[in-house]
């Protein structure tokens, strides 16, 4: 048989388990796993001693495009991504312009061909004013989730109070991600800090309560109207524990932030660099973060890629906004999470890419099985590696990871059959296409 692209000799990361084989991808699309030694291809790549994982997956990413490129683009973003081992990215709504109608979406779809080096799904913002629209948004062309900022962070949208709540919920069918903070508590708080406070005052404002009874309003309203609901970057013992009562209802996500830094060293070593929404909180939490990966209660892995420049960073705290360089580091820093013995790798799959296809019905990826994409991520789980600022492809051109040696390492992604990395090295020009989700 011929393919167009054959990967051999690797590890892969099935389902059911890891197995030596060779796989064989034609016209975009798994076409044979096993021993192909008989069959040619028109590429070749040799995965001995590596393991071939399904392309992996971000499902929550801010590439602020429309915005600033001299921050961040989908172009550079999406390099970023592939760079760092990831086949598929899903891009919030808070740019400027935000994504919040038909227009705006149908601009966004035209925009990614020829730009995105990966796949990509786009989320559409829910407001007070498109309710009406949310339920045909939804099921447009690339479109992965409806996003609802219950709590203000960087941007405009904001969906703060339990009556638009629930009229967002009763409108459309298909499960809403929400950032999860409590409006109200936030703004009642503020007057406590002033500008120059230590950056470590973020966690005192933003404190667990916040979070934690944001999470209960949405979970009492997605109990009333019976709407499925995705807890973006879960960070709270509390909501942890709390969220196992409404698994009916509830999908989880949890950051790597959450899971690696700990505060407040986070913030005293980093300042600005350390700042964002939700933030990063004490050893308790982080804890409580991975024992909820082991008892199968997060459903998703995240970097919340969200990028501001250097000067803006280096504001005093609170005027340095909220947000973290992630897409690039996500794949390399949970490796180095696998070979501590954190967590397996056959369950950082079921987290970074079986995870987001079930929660967001993203179709035809997820998993090395005949007939889905030829997505695949080859990692070296030898290498060790120190993250570097130059390394970063993003325009604002740091990660609060600098310095950082972690063992294991993405050395080629491959997307519908292409590879567009391999050893560092971007490669060809941008194949992206929009994701597919079912309706």
């Amino acid at each position: 048989m011929h393919h167009d692209l054959i990967i051999r000799g690797g590890t892969l990361v099935l389902p059911w388990g890891e197995q030596s084989a060779d796989v064989g991808v034609r016209d975009g699309r798994i076409a044979a796993i096993g021993v192909l030694s008989a069959d040619d291809a028109e590429t070749t790549i040799d995965a001995k001693g590596l393991h071939v994982l399904p392309g992996l997956i971000d499902s929550h990413v801010h590439l602020r495009d429309p915005g600033d490129p001299a921050v961040e683009t989908l172009e550079s973003g999406t390099k970023a991504a592939v760079l760092g081992g990831i086949a598929t990215v899903f891009d919030m709504p808070n740019t400027n312009p935000p994504v919040v109608d038909h227009e705006r979406l149908g601009w966004k779809r035209g925009y990614v061909e020829g730009r995105s080096w990966c796949d990509i799904g786009l989320y559409v913002g829910g407001t007070k004013t498109n309710i009406d629209q949310l339920a045909a948004l939804e099921r447009e062309l690339g479109v992965c989730a409806i996003k609802v900022f219950a709590g203000s962070s960087t941007g405009t949208l904001m969906v703060e109070d339990d009556d638009h709540i629930e009229q967002v919920m009763r409108a459309g069918h298909r499960r809403i991600a929400f950032h999860s903070e409590d409006e109200y508590r936030l703004q009642a708080r503020k007057p406590l800090f002033r500008s120059g406070m230590p950056h470590r005052s973020h966690m005192e404002w933003r404190d667990e309560e916040c979070a934690f009874l944001g999470t209960r309003r949405l979970m009492a309203l997605a109990r009333r109207t019976g709407r499925a609901a995705h807890i973006l970057h879960v960070s709270t013992a509390e909501e942890l524990s709390y969220l196992r009562d409404f698994r009916d209802l509830a999908t989880v996500e949890v950051l790597v932030n959450h899971l690696t830094q700990v505060a407040p060293d986070c913030y005293d070593r980093l300042g600005g660099f350390g700042v964002m929404n939700p933030p990063i909180r004490g050893e308790r939490h982080r804890v409580a973060s991975w024992a909820a990966i082991n008892d199968g209660t997060v459903d998703t892995i995240g970097s919340d890629h969200a990028p501001h420049s250097r000067a803006a960073k280096a504001l005093p705290w609170p005027e340095c906004p909220a947000g973290l360089t992630g897409v690039q580091t996500l794949v390399p820093l949970m490796l180095d999470h696998v070979s501590a013995g954190r967590l397996s790798l056959t369950r950082l799959v079921d987290l970074m890419a079986a995870g987001p296809a079930r929660v967001y019905g993203l179709l035809g990826k997820g998993r090395i099985a005949a007939g889905y994409d030829g997505d695949f991520t080859l990692v070296d789980m030898a290498r060790r590696r120190t993250i570097e600022d130059s390394w970063i492809a993003s325009p604002c051109g740091w990660t609060p990871f600098a310095g950082t040696t972690v063992q294991g390492w993405p050395v080629a992604t491959v997307v519908r059959g292409v590879a567009v990395m391999r050893d560092d090295a971007v490669l060809g020009t941008p194949v992206g296409r929009l994701a597919r989700f079912q309706a």
